[in-house]
């Protein structure tokens, strides 16, 4: 189990923090706002109402301890970078920063962020690729090079194995799973024989998953 403290209670911070804690971490939050403590205190390990932008606070609650910090605070670039140099000082291994744009983005890795996190391109990037992508029917990214897609079997594979399309070697991806009347097939094996309204279920890197798109 990791540690967790995450300043900054708006939707993300919210959603952040209740989410790591959902998933068994320790999670330590932090806002100025009482209600905002007052509603997601059963949600976390500890919420507490405190100034991060007083070291002293900080280290008063043993932030210095934890493992991650998530500042979540958003469009108030001056309190976000007070907050990641106090992190910084502390000597937290890892510093995560919400922000809205690129400028604000620089500014706090050089004062020490790890992370920098624009939540709006990361939705507008998904989008994007569901938008442009009318055959992937679902889509999850597991970072900023690779995902998982679900998508229609081209017509040219039906009836064709596995081996006979030879598809990692084609297309760099891996198929992990095929789902054919809500029935999900993990790891098929190279006789698998692709059949009519078949769903793959691919990973790889997102050009590698644009050809699979793109084939005829």
């Amino acid at each position: 189990m990791k540690s967790y403290v995450v300043i900054g209670l708006g939707r993300f911070g919210t959603r952040i923090a209740a989410k790591l804690y959902e998933l068994g971490e320790d999670v330590l939050a932090i806002d100025t706002n009482e209600a905002v403590i007052n509603d997601i205190a059963d949600n976390v390990s500890k919420a507490v109402i405190a100034d991060a932008k007083d070291i002293d606070v900080l280290k008063g609650l043993g932030v210095q301890s934890c493992d991650c910090a998530i500042v979540a605070i958003g469009s108030d670039l001056a309190a976000s970078v007070l907050v990641t140099m106090n992190l910084k000082n502390l000597g937290i291994p890892q510093i995560i920063c919400k922000t809205y744009d690129e400028t604000h983005s620089e500014i706090l890795r050089k004062l020490g962020a790890d992370k920098v996190i624009i939540p709006e391109h990361i939705m507008a990037d998904k989008t994007a690729r569901i938008l442009s992508a009318p055959n992937i029917l679902e889509h999850i990214e597991l970072s900023e090079d690779y995902g998982i897609s679900e998508l229609s079997a081209p017509k040219t594979w039906v009836g064709h194995s596995l081996r006979e399309l030879n598809i990692r070697a084609k297309f760099g991806v891996f198929i992990i799973g095929v789902r054919m009347n809500d029935q999900t097939k993990i790891s098929p094996d190279a006789d698998y024989i692709i059949e009519k309204d078949s769903v793959l279920i691919l990973l790889g890197d997102y050009n590698s998953l644009e050809k699979v798109r793109n084939a005829k």
